[in-house]
């Protein structure tokens, strides 16, 4: 899960379909079994990653991930790793995950934390995480397993499922996984009345975090790609976002969060995070979405910390539930 530390790595925002076309060269691109003098394939694979070309096994069977993003892929790619890191803020794994396929799976630490001698208890044959995550950690962890890396998280994730799809050898799963998005994509943009009016709707989204100020997310972040995805409009505040990725207020100036329609969630305890007050306060009352009725609440773990297709279904799902009302 998401801290209140920013990922403020810009990654790139690609379309399902870019992403699709980059799977296919992906999965040439990856050095194929190659027979071995007795005649059988070869048992390990070339994975190009943030730290460079990592061996990996040709079919790993026990897999740790080190963060929310690596668990998503795996499960949405019919993996279930051995073990897996959890939220500081958090005891068990994101709820929005099916429990039979997150059952079993070992504890490791917290996120960025990893227990080590957890991780190795596990003799895992590989490891997923990012640069962002664990990059200090990354010679500790590959004397472990051979350890995959991608440089960042947020924003970037579309691309991250794709290294990981390579290293756990299910690019043809994963496949089926970018045409299910897509087929939910344009769903859910019909359902808004088409691309014109998806774009005539300024969707913003406001983060209240215990212990920092409100933040108005922009465009460079993983519910932004989304909301790109649908081809909703967004208001003119998110272009003023640092990195993109957010434009932090106090709850004296939520009004500049002003938009058609507002999703919310809150890291941390409702009180602590300025929640409850902000949005009884007159300048919330103001705001367009609030007038109308627009103003929906949801899970900050599956939202802001899902970072994945399984995730992204499920928001999908949400969203379109909460704008057809």
């Amino acid at each position: 899960m998401t801290t209140p530390l920013r990922d403020r790595r810009r990654g790139l925002l690609a379309g399902s379909l870019a992403v699709a076309a980059a799977l296919t060269l992906a999965g040439c691109g990856s050095s194929d079994p190659a027979p071995d003098s007795a005649g059988s394939s070869a048992k390990t694979r070339t994975v190009s990653t943030a730290n460079g070309d990592v061996e990996v096994p040709a079919s790993p069977k026990r897999v740790v991930v080190l963060d929310s993003g690596e668990l998503d892929s795996a499960i949405s790619l019919g993996v279930r790793p051995v073990g897996a890191t959890h939220s500081a803020s958090e005891d068990g794994f994101p709820s929005y995950l099916p429990e039979s396929e997150t059952k079993g799976i070992t504890p490791v630490g917290k996120i960025a934390n990893a227990n080590m001698e957890a991780v190795a208890a596990l003799e895992p044959d590989l490891i997923l995480s990012s640069k962002v995550r664990d990059g200090d950690r990354y010679d500790q962890l590959s004397k472990i397993a051979p350890t995959v890396m991608t440089e960042a998280t947020g924003s970037a994730w579309k691309e991250n499922f794709l290294v990981h799809a390579e290293a756990l050898g299910k690019q043809a799963e994963a496949k089926k996984v970018l045409a299910t998005y897509d087929t939910q994509v344009a769903k859910v943009t019909k359902a808004l009345g088409g691309k014109e009016k998806a774009a005539a709707t300024d969707v913003n989204f406001v983060r209240f975090v215990e212990g920092a100020e409100i933040r108005i997310y922009g465009k460079q972040n993983y519910i932004g790609s989304i909301l790109a995805d649908i081809g909703t409009g967004r208001p003119a505040i998110t272009d003023k976002a640092e990195d993109g990725f957010s434009y932090d207020v106090s709850p004296e100036r939520i009004d500049l969060a002003d938009a058609d329609v507002i999703f919310t969630s809150t890291y941390g305890d409702p009180g602590k995070a300025g929640t409850t007050k902000t949005m009884r306060s007159g300048l919330w009352k103001e705001l367009r979405a609030a007038k109308n009725d627009k103003v929906f609440k949801v899970d900050d773990r599956l939202w802001i910390a899902g970072i994945g297709y399984t995730a992204a279904g499920k928001i999908l799902e949400e969203f379109e539930t909460s704008m057809t009302k």
